[in-house]
């Protein structure tokens, strides 16, 4: 069995949209790992400490902003490369993710090309 290319905390609400994502980046060899709210996502950030985490942006009990600031206080967590994820790409919303701490910020439905291309340039800019 071949090495995986990186370990992602996909963290989305919706059932549907984390099947797919999932399953499409699982086929890509990433190794993938779920949170379906904002506190289960800084829980198993601390816990597994990913490569990347997707984070989406509209979550139950802390949203997506917060739970990456939340992330990117705490030392263990810091460095890891987050991606905003967002089906409401409102003027702003960008510049909102970047100031929370996300690296880079990508909108719903994902392009899968597209955002194959942020993930591994964020994880090959980590040394990943």
């Amino acid at each position: 069995m071949s090495q995986a290319k990186g370990r992602i905390l996909l963290v989305e609400d919706n059932e549907l949209n984390r099947d797919m994502l999932s399953r499409r980046l699982t086929l890509r060899g990433f190794a993938v790992s779920i949170a379906v709210d904002g506190l289960q996502a800084v829980s198993k950030a601390g816990e597994e400490v990913p490569d990347l985490i997707l984070m989406d942006i509209s979550l139950p009990e802390l949203d997506g902003w917060e739970a990456t600031r939340r992330i990117k206080a705490a030392p263990t967590t810091a460095a890891i490369p987050v991606i905003a994820l967002t089906a409401h790409a409102m003027a702003g919303d960008r510049e909102r993710s970047l100031e929370a701490g996300c690296d880079d910020f990508d909108t719903k439905p994902v392009e899968l090309d597209r955002l194959l291309g942020k993930i591994n340039g964020l994880l090959a800019g980590s040394g990943k």
